[in-house]
């Protein structure tokens, strides 16, 4: 049986497919060519090159058995179930069960194995935030967060498998919660328990876990004096001007945010901060796309992720009046084009510099902060290890670098 898996949306639909295809290629599903389509709805976008991919995939391969999956399937299924080819729709919460796939449960226990040199590990499912903009509760739920006796032993099997640096992932991993532990003492908990964890990162992560006075204590400490905990975070920001970010519903304001930049660079300097920003939300005004604009500036956010704000039906901002797309596009562009510019700056002040890197491939790869970096094809290093390398320049938009 051939098994294709296509994801799309965030890096927990990137994991869950990882284990969609083990389940799979385990379970018996007769002999015959099966496509896995893993779905978002973050944004309209997303839900059209779904559509658009399995309308083609049923085209090039019509005999084969298309499933559908993930976040947009589950709040539409009949409208995915009638496209062509298709065959089933299984909801986000059955599709990573070894049931599902004709397995025992005990064959779900082992994690599966990762494509992917820096491995993804769940920690948490769900959202009880209600932002304004999102669907995402509509297709996970509420939140629920894995208890560190299931991590643990993930952890340790994929550390044992040869993945050099584990990524927690989540839908809003911040709220990961089991008993008095929250998401730094897990984090510590994993270090200590595993020390075969070369490298620690954090997927996307609410602001207010890091709010300089009530943010998670344990967390803190990892970003002080932990070398195995990365340099880097991405922060699910959304807007920097404190009204938008009130229509949002988003419980952190501008100050929150600038206080906990200023207190992680104290701590390490050069730590790479991400964001996710939405240009041309509903009621934006020019002045307010310029406290964003100006906030983002300020705040020097080298790794900028900007969405035009895309209208999800039912949510309360769909019902805001809207600003003209082109408006939205215009905005996108021009915050891309800012974190272009401060990204270039960032990266600057490595060149002459040597880290310590995951190679993703021989000759690719980031650093601690999250630089992509590229080597001469004539130095390859090989694919999985951590490498020693020096930084020469940077050009588009990437370090280049050299083993020394």
């Amino acid at each position: 049986m051939s098994v294709t898996l296509l994801t799309f949306g965030c890096r927990l639909n990137a994991h869950e497919s990882d284990a969609m295809e083990h389940l799979a290629r385990l379970g018996q599903m007769r002999d015959e060519e099966t496509i896995i389509v893993n779905t978002c709805t973050v944004t309209a976008e997303a839900e059209r090159q779904a559509r658009q991919t399995i309308r083609r995939a049923h085209r090039e391969n019509p005999a084969a058995r298309i499933i559908v999956t993930g976040c947009a399937s589950e709040r539409a299924a009949d409208a995915w179930a009638a496209l062509p080819g298709v065959s089933r729709v299984i909801p986000n919460t059955e599709k990573t069960l070894p049931a599902t796939w004709g397995l025992p449960d005990e064959a779900g226990q082992a994690p599966p194995p990762s494509r992917y040199i820096r491995a993804l590990l769940q920690v948490q499912q769900g959202c009880d935030n209600d932002c304004t903009f999102c669907v995402i509760p509509a297709g996970r739920g509420q939140s629920t967060s894995m208890p560190p006796g299931e991590i643990i032993p993930k952890a340790r099997a994929l550390a044992e498998a040869g993945h050099c640096e584990i990524v927690l992932t989540g839908v809003d991993i911040a709220s990961w919660q089991q008993k008095d532990m929250g998401l730094g003492q897990l984090c510590r908990h994993l270090l200590d328990e595993v020390p075969e964890i070369a490298r620690l990162r954090l997927s996307s992560i609410d602001p207010m876990i890091l709010t300089p006075d009530t943010g998670d204590k344990a967390l803190w400490g990892l970003i002080a004096d932990e070398p195995r905990f990365m340099p880097h975070l991405h922060l699910s920001l959304q807007a920097g001007s404190d009204l938008i970010l009130k229509r949002m519903k988003r419980r952190h304001n501008t100050a929150d945010v600038a206080g906990l930049i200023a207190q992680v660079r104290h701590l390490r300097p050069d730590t790479g901060f991400g964001a996710d920003v939405i240009a041309g939300f509903p009621t934006e005004t020019d002045a307010l796309f310029q406290e964003t604009y100006d906030f983002l500036a300020e705040q020097a956010i080298p790794f900028l992720h900007v969405f035009p704000y895309s209208e999800r039906p039912g949510t309360p901002a769909a019902r805001m009046p809207a600003m003209p797309k082109a408006t939205r596009q215009e905005r996108a562009a021009r915050l891309r084009a800012l974190g272009q510019t401060i990204r270039d700056r960032f990266l600057n002040r490595f060149v002459g510099q040597e880290k310590t890197v995951l190679m993703e491939s021989p000759t690719t790869g980031h650093t601690p902060e999250f630089a992509a970096f590229t080597l001469p094809q004539a130095q390859p290093s090989h694919r999985g290890r951590l490498e020693r390398i020096r930084i020469t320049a940077v050009q588009d938009g990437m370090l280049m670098a050299e083993i020394p």
